[in-house]
């Protein structure tokens, strides 16, 4: 093994998608485990198989299907969820069942009432029964950062006796500080007399800011792997970001000495991607992935960087999947342009899935200058939602002003089925979900309504992300359209179908 190499597990599809409404559908699961493939990450946990039927087919079809990467399921140290978790994984080129316990004081008192020895034989029995779907078995002491330093050693020690290949050092909730985190991995490399059996993994937490700090200090103290998520999504305040750790490893070789098999060239894509199917924006100054990430606006920046991008740039936009050379697309491009560039954002479609893209497409030409690369990504991701819709905008029409009451005129397509209705609301966004209620007549509640700008200009196109409750349930929707009121029933239906699906299974 390269000595020098770290490897990068990412965690998008699991702790990512645990992001509150961020649910992501199979087909949304398994494209972005592609996209992860041409990454080049070493390892993709693709989900939770026991959690839902959702996540067990999640996980099944994506270690079916994507190869190259190691395919991780999660289970708790308990037989039905590393049962779910192998089955899941049963067609895998390479599977990994990830079980996990909790050891920190403040988790056995509380959630477990257990004591240090019970909870030390839940994990070697469940490393064990993983062990018996296969080879590699991960284990996490989850809370590492606030268990007490013996009973760490001590569960990681005879966890790696016990047939565990890697032992990951969550920093469950953020808690650490680099300099403390650090120190942890350089004790448990001295103090654990069979680490050297195992890859010593890291996964940390952003609640204080510092998960990619207190990664980069693991690495520097040994740390052999990383366990990150595109755009740094993740449970509350999220985890370490891939793109962040990543490129801080590669642009500072001179500090850390190892490095990645993360293909750079995939990153912008690859957030891009992740961005739009869970519908949370990347924040304009994110590093890395952010729309300002290289852009300069102060004039003595832009003279500098004119003599010399690297007066002011440590990277350059290419390594990281930028060109500033792009082909534009309006109303009067055809297919072959619209495939080549669709190519080029890491999209391969199957004729029909061009041929509705491409209808979709001139229709935005028609109300736009110009379609941005932002635009075709919003597109694909909705197309590819549409066409397994139960329910589809045939129609509407808006009647409101400042002097009228708002009326909605909506027609839907439910297969042969033609279904209208009309419906007065507050405003014209909320009369028109009134008449799609009496329509598909599901005891919804909308929990959230958003609307941004896909790109800039009086002709962007809006994005609309809306959070619908059913049954204690949250559902999440999205629509892109140049019409803010097509983009909010879009992004309904979206929802709506959602749960359709998970009410009558297809």
């Amino acid at each position: 093994m390269d000595s020098k190499r770290i490897f990068v597990f990412d965690t998008t599809l699991r702790d990512g998608e645990q992001s509150p409404g961020a649910s992501l559908g199979v087909a949304e699961k398994v494209a972005i485990a592609y996209q992860l493939a041409r990454l080049k990450v070493d390892a993709i946990e693709a989900g939770f198989p026991v959690s839902s039927q959702a996540q067990f087919d999640g996980v099944q079809q994506i270690a079916e299907n994507v190869r190259g990467a190691k395919i991780v399921a999660l289970a708790r140290c308990i037989d039905k969820d590393i049962d779910a978790a192998g089955e899941a994984l049963k067609k895998a080129e390479r599977p990994c069942i990830h079980v996990f316990v909790a050891t920190s004081k403040i988790h056995l008192e509380k959630k477990f009432r257990k004591s240090e020895d019970e909870v030390l034989a839940m994990a070697l029995a469940g490393i064990r029964r993983a062990r018996r779907y296969c080879e590699v078995v991960e284990f996490s002491p989850e809370d590492s950062a606030r268990t007490g330093r013996e009973f760490l050693f001590r569960i990681v020690e005879a966890a790696i006796d016990a047939g565990a290949a890697v032992i990951n050092i969550p920093d469950t909730v953020g808690y650490a500080i680099p300099e403390h985190f650090g120190g942890l991995i350089k004790e448990i490399r001295n103090a654990v007399p069979n680490i050297d059996k195992a890859i010593l993994s890291v996964h940390c937490h952003n609640d204080l800011g510092l998960a990619v700090a207190n990664t980069l200090a693991a690495v520097r103290n040994g740390a052999q792997q990383v366990e990150v998520t595109i755009n740094g999504v993740g449970e509350r305040a999220g985890n370490a970001s891939l793109e962040e750790v990543v490129m801080a490893i590669k642009v500072r070789q001179d500090l850390f000495g190892c490095h990645t098999g993360v293909d750079t060239h995939e990153i912008t894509r690859t957030s891009r991607m992740v961005s739009s199917m869970m519908g949370i924006p990347v924040q304009p100054n994110k590093a890395i992935v952010g729309s300002n990430a290289f852009a300069h606006e102060s004039g003595i920046h832009q003279d500098a960087v004119l003599k010399d991008a690297g007066t002011y740039e440590i990277m350059t936009p290419h390594e990281v999947g930028l060109d500033s050379n792009r082909i534009v697309l309006g109303r009067h491009s055809g297919r072959h342009g619209l495939q080549n560039r669709l190519a080029e954002l890491g999209y391969a479609l199957s004729a029909v899935e061009l041929d509705h893209v491409y209808q979709r497409f001139l229709e935005v030409a028609d109300r736009k200058k110009e379609v941005y690369d932002e635009d075709l990504v919003a597109l694909v991701s909705g197309a590819a939602r549409e066409a397994e819709e139960v329910y589809q905008l045939d129609y509407f029409h808006i009647l409101s002003g400042n002097s009228l009451l708002p009326t909605a005129t909506i027609t839907l397509k439910k297969g042969d089925e033609v279904l209208r209705e009309a419906a007065v609301g507050d405003g014209p966004v909320d009369a028109a979900y009134k008449a799609i209620d009496r329509m598909v007549d599901l005891p919804v509640s909308l929990e959230e309504y958003s609307l941004r700008a896909v790109t800039g200009g009086q002709d962007a196109m809006g994005n609309v992300v809306v959070r619908l409750k059913y049954q204690d349930a949250i559902y999440l929707g999205r629509g892109v359209s140049t019409d803010v009121i097509e983009a909010s029933i879009r992004a309904y239906l979206h929802a709506l179908n959602r749960i359709q699906s998970v009410i009558q299974p297809r």
